[in-house]
C-alpha cells in the first residue's frame, strides 16, 4: 500500500527535496517517515518554526553543498595529495562556513535557538588564508614560496632568451625560412626551415609540416638554453608538489573539525529546508495531541492554488470516530479526504501544515483506499482490487490508525455495494480507529445517522448554478443531486418519476434482494491478524517554571561542567536563566549555551570554599582593580563587560 503516492505526499517530498542543497539532507528527506515519539515530533516541529522565523528575520541562509568537500577531506586524510583545484574547493567550503557563522550570529539577537549551532562550526581561518594565498586560478601561485618565485622568474627569462636566439637565426637566414616567426613544438622553440635548406641551419629537427616541405628545427643556441630550462622545470615541479603536500597535510590535520563542519551544515540544511517549505506553502505550526482529536481551521490542500482553494473546516474526535462524507460528483469529497490526511501526515513528519489553525493527533499508521470515482471502465477486476485493499486495511487498522476510504462500496451492484459499505463501517468502528469515508449510498447515510461515534458530513452544492461550493458541513448528510441536475438540464418529468420509483419505490425495497444482501453481510467477517502495532510515546507533562527552578539548582556558579559534544571542560559563570541557557567560562572565552548540552563534572562546593570570591576566576585583573578603587573612592574608570 503506497500511502505516499495515494495521498500525494510524494509530491510534497519532492518539493521539499528541491529546497535542500546537500545530498545528506536530500537522503534524509527521501527516508523521512512520520514520528511516533511525541517529544521527538514536538522538537522537530519547533526546529521548523525556528528555521522559518530565522529566514524571515535574517534572510535566506548562505548554505552551500558540502558533498564534494567530504570526499576531499577523506582523500587528504588518506595521505593523498590534493590538486590545486581541489584545494580551492576546500577553501570555498571554509569561506562558506565563515559566512554561515556570521549569518547564525545574527540570529542570536533574536535569541533563535538555531543560532547556537554557530559554536559547533570552526572557520579554520589559518588554513583558509593559507590556501587562498598559495592557490589561485586553479594553480599554485608564483608567490606561494620564495623558491617557486625564483624558479619561475628564471624560467621566464630563459624563455625570452630562447625566443631571441630563434628570432636572431630567422633574421640571419631569411632565405632559408618558410615563414618569418618561430613556433613552439613539443615544448621546444622551433623555426620553420625549408626542407632543401636543412643543412644550412645548425640545430635539431623536432617535426615537419603535413606536406613535408617545411621542417621545424630547434636552433643549436636555443637547444643549449633548453637544457637549462628543463632542469628548472624539474625544480618547479618538486616545489609545487612540496606546497601541495604541505597544504594537503594541513587539511588532513583539520579533518575532524571539517567533518564536524560538514555534519552541522547538513543538519542545518535539513532544518532550513523545512522552514523554506513552510514559507513556500504559507503554512503554520500545528498543535500535537495524543487524545485522538483532529481540528483543522481554514485547511488547504498544499498542492492546490491557494487563490482558488476553498478553505476546509474539519473536526473529529471528542466522541466521534468516523465521518461519512456525501455530496455530488466533482463536489470536492476526495479533495477533502486528501486535505485532512495529507495535513496530518505532514504534521507528523515535522512539517508545518497548510491551515490557519490545526490541532492534530498522532497516528501509528495511515491507511488509504482512494481511487478515481469517475472511471467509466470499472469492472469486476477493479472491484476485486478495491476489496483486496480494503481487507488489508481492516487487518492493519488499530485504535491509533487514521483510515481514509473514497467511494465506499463502489464498483459493483448498488445493493450489494451498500451492504459491503455498511459492514466496512461497522468493522472500522469496532477497530477504534479514526476514519473518513465518502459514499453515495442513502442507506449508508442512514446507518451513520443512527450509529454512535459516526457522523454524516456533506459537501455543499449550489442548486441555482449547479456548481459545487467545496465547503464541508459536518453533522448533515448530503445528496448526489442527480435528479435535480437532470431536471435542470431538461430531462422530461415522466422520466424523472420513473427514475425516482426505480430508486426509492416500494417495489425495489420489497424485492428478494434484501435477503441476499443480509446473507452476504453476515459472511463478511474480517479475520484480524495478530500484529503488534507501534505505540505512540507520550512525553511527560511538566510545568516550565518547575523545570527552570530545577535547572538553576542543578548548575551553580563555580560548577565545573563538560560542554557537549566537544567534551570541553568549563566553569559556570552565570546560572540557567528562564530560557534554559547558562554561561560557561572556557579557555580564552565565555559562551552562552543551552543547558541540554552541559553535563556536571565537579560541583562548586567541592572546588571552592563557601565564601570564595569568583571574580578572581571570571573577571580580568584590570576590572578587579577598578572595582577595588570604586569601593574606596570616586573614579571615572569604567568596568568593561565581556
Amino acid at each position: 500500500m503506497n500511502t505516499d503516492h495515494t495521498l500525494e505526499f510524494d509530491k510534497i517530498r519532492q518539493k521539499w527535496k528541491n529546497l535542500a542543497l546537500t545530498k545528506a539532507a536530500s537522503d534524509r528527506i527521501d527516508s523521512q517517515t512520520f514520528y511516533l515519539n511525541e517529544k521527538e515530533l514536538v522538537k522537530n516541529l519547533q526546529d521548523t518554526t525556528d528555521a522559518r522565523q530565522f529566514i524571515e528575520s535574517c534572510g535566506m541562509p548562505p548554505m552551500s553543498s558540502a558533498d564534494e568537500a567530504k570526499e576531499l577531506v577523506f582523500l587528504a586524510e588518506k595521505e593523498g595529495c590534493l590538486t590545486p583545484d581541489q584545494l580551492e574547493r576546500i577553501e570555498k567550503m571554509l569561506a562558506a562556513v565563515e559566512r554561515l557563522k556570521n549569518y547564525l550570529n545574527k540570529g542570536k539577537q533574536q535569541e533563535n535557538p538555531l543560532a547556537y549551532y554557530e559554536m559547533n562550526l570552526e572557520s579554520l581561518t589559518n588554513l583558509r588564508e593559507k590556501i587562498a594565498a598559495q592557490i589561485r586560478g586553479g594553480r599554485v601561485d608564483d608567490y606561494a614560496s620564495r623558491q617557486l618565485q625564483r624558479i619561475r622568474s628564471e624560467m621566464t627569462r630563459l624563455k625570452e632568451k630562447m625566443t631571441q636566439k630563434a628570432e636572431q637565426t630567422i633574421r640571419t637566414h631569411k632565405e632559408c625560412m618558410a615563414d618569418s616567426y618561430c613556433t613552439l613544438r613539443n615544448g621546444h622553440i622551433c623555426i620553420p626551415v625549408k626542407k632543401e635548406c636543412k643543412s644550412k641551419i645548425q640545430g635539431i629537427t623536432i617535426g615537419q609540416s603535413s606536406t613535408g616541405n617545411t621542417l621545424f628545427i630547434e636552433p643549436a643556441q636555443a637547444a643549449r638554453i633548453q637544457e637549462e630550462f628543463q632542469l628548472l622545470q624539474i625544480e618547479e615541479e618538486n616545489e609545487v608538489y612540496r606546497i601541495l603536500y604541505t597544504l594537503s597535510a594541513m587539511v588532513a590535520d583539520a579533518a575532524a573539525l571539517m567533518t564536524e563542519n560538514i555534519r552541522v551544515i547538513e543538519k542545518l540544511d535539513y532544518i532550513f529546508s523545512k522552514g523554506k517549505l513552510s514559507i513556500d506553502m504559507d503554512a503554520s505550526l500545528p498543535q500535537i495531541n495524543t487524545e485522538r482529536r483532529i481540528l483543522l481551521t481554514d485547511a488547504r490542500h498544499p498542492l492546490m492554488d491557494r487563490e482558488i482553494c476553498v478553505p476546509l473546516q474539519f473536526e473529529i474526535g471528542n466522541g466521534t470516530r468516523g465521518i461519512v462524507i456525501t455530496g455530488p460528483n466533482t463536489g470536492g469529497k476526495t479533495a477533502a479526504l486528501k486535505t485532512v490526511a495529507l495535513n496530518c501526515l505532514m504534521a507528523q513528519c515535522g512539517l508545518h501544515v497548510t491551515c490557519r489553525k490545526a490541532d492534530i493527533c498522532m497516528n501509528s499508521s495511515y491507511l488509504c483506499d482512494i481511487g478515481d470515482g469517475q472511471n467509466l471502465t470499472e469492472n469486476l477486476s477493479t472491484f476485486s482490487a478495491h476489496i483486496k485493499n480494503v481487507l488489508e486495511i481492516m487487518q492493519q487498522a488499530g485504535p491509533e490508525s487514521l483510515v481514509i476510504m473514497d467511494e465506499l462500496g463502489s464498483g459493483t451492484d448498488p445493493a450489494e455495494g451498500m451492504g459491503i459499505a455498511v459492514s466496512i463501517l461497522e468493522e472500522l468502528k469496532n477497530s477504534g480507529c479514526l476514519f473518513l469515508v465518502t459514499t453515495h449510498y442513502p442507506q449508508v447515510k442512514e446507518y451513520a445517522d443512527r450509529t454512535d461515534m459516526i457522523q454524516n458530513a456533506r459537501m455543499e452544492f449550489d442548486r441555482n448554478t449547479l456548481q459545487p461550493v467545496y465547503q464541508m458541513v459536518i453533522g448533515k448528510a448530503g445528496e448526489s443531486c442527480a435528479f435535480y441536475i437532470a431536471q435542470k438540464l431538461g430531462m422530461p418529468s415522466h422520466m424523472l418519476k420513473t427514475a425516482v420509483r426505480a430508486a426509492y419505490g416500494e417495489s425495489a425495497a420489497g424485492s428478494g434482494a434484501c435477503g441476499e444482501v443480509r446473507t452476504f453481510q453476515d459472511s463478511l467477517k474480517i479475520q484480524k491478524r495478530q500484529t503488534h502495532h507501534p505505540r505512540i510515546q507520550k512525553s511527560k507533562k511538566t510545568k516550565k517554571s518547575q523545570n527552570t527552578a530545577g535547572l538553576s539548582e542543578k548548575f551553580k556558579i563555580g560548577d565545573s561542567v563538560t560542554v557537549l559534544p566537544d567534551k570541553k571542560i568549563g566553569i559556570v559563570c552565570e546560572p540557567v536563566n528562564e530560557k534554559g541557557v547558562l554561561r560557561v567560562q572556557l579557555p580564552g572565552k565565555k559562551i552562552w549555551i543551552n543547558h541540554k548540552r552541559v553535563k556536571l563534572h565537579v560541583s562548586a562546593d567541592r572546588l571552592y570554599p563557601a565564601d570564595y570570591d569568583f571574580s578572581i576566576v571570571f573577571d580580568t585583573v584590570e576590572n578587579r582593580k577598578k572595582r577595588h578603587d570604586m569601593e574606596r573612592k570616586f573614579t571615572e574608570d569604567m568596568i568593561e563587560s565581556e
